[in-house]
């Protein structure tokens, strides 16, 4: 697959399982890095539209998605319990995020024992939407 959603002529199906992940990674990366210097010559007007850019494109959101339910803690239900497990979970997940109006939820606080010690610490887990918008962000 050479091209991908942006691009793709209309009625073709897309799953997630025919994602070409090599393109999106790049795709994304280099939007990140376009930013990046952008910032670093002080092209304050080029860093918001590219933002913009990224913020609002469904590849920078599939990567956000596979990156979220590929980590360690991907069976881990936030506060609202929801997991996308099957790829079409995910696929869907990936078309219905918005950041439009974004309002930080609560966590779901759970202790866990410290390393060698008998003390717990408190453990943050975000609700699965929230989460995602922090990664789309990296």
């Amino acid at each position: 697959m050479t091209s991908y959603v942006e691009e793709a002529p209309m009625g073709v199906q897309i799953t997630w399982d025919t994602v070409d992940w090599q393109y999106v990674s790049r795709h994304v990366n280099k939007l990140q890095v376009r930013i990046a210097k952008a910032v670093k010559e002080e092209k304050h007007h080029l860093v918001k539209r590219l933002q913009h850019l990224l913020k609002n494109s469904f590849l920078a959101k599939l990567l956000a998605v596979r990156r979220i339910t590929t980590n360690k803690g991907k069976r881990t239900p936030g506060i609202d319990g929801v997991t996308w497990i099957t790829p079409k979970q995910k696929l869907n997940a990936a078309h219905s995020l918005r950041s439009k109006k974004y309002k930080a939820r609560p966590l779901k606080r759970t202790y866990i024992e410290k390393r060698g010690k008998k003390k717990k610490r408190p453990l943050g887990i975000p609700m699965v939407i929230p989460y995602y918008t922090s990664f789309k962000e990296l």
